[in-house]
């Protein structure tokens, strides 16, 4: 399982450069969009080329990664052993409930007394 953690994590890596990467593209209506220098490679020109080169190999590993994983997955799963532990027994037949006795009357019953609302 060693390798599957691996991937997990290298993917999770690449998952939160990815949401970076787009977050900090300048969209049509602005948006997070990096301030600099006119010139050079953090040019709006410059900065769009690399952020945009960027993205699609992040995409692209992302999307390899996540074939890898469902490969190594399937490859690890296959039949499971399924833990019963928590599952109810039954009672065997052979066994028997506790007979149970009837409550014993009550040995006098007082009359009932009426006491009356007006004095």
């Amino acid at each position: 399982m060693g390798i599957f953690h691996f991937l997990i994590v290298v993917q999770a890596i690449i998952a939160a450069s990815l949401v970076g990467i787009i977050l900090m593209q300048r969209s049509e209506g602005g948006g997070l969009g990096m301030g600099g220098s006119p010139s050079g490679l953090m040019s709006a020109r410059g900065a769009a080329d690399f952020l945009t080169r960027t993205t699609t190999i992040l995409a692209t590993l992302f999307i390899v990664l996540s074939i890898s994983l469902a490969f190594v997955a399937a490859k690890k799963g296959g039949t499971g052993e399924i833990d019963n532990s928590l599952q109810r027994t039954e009672v065997p037949a052979t066994q028997t409930a506790p007979a149970t006795t009837a409550p014993a009357a009550p040995a006098s019953t007082a009359p009932a007394t009426e006491v009356p609302l007006d004095k």
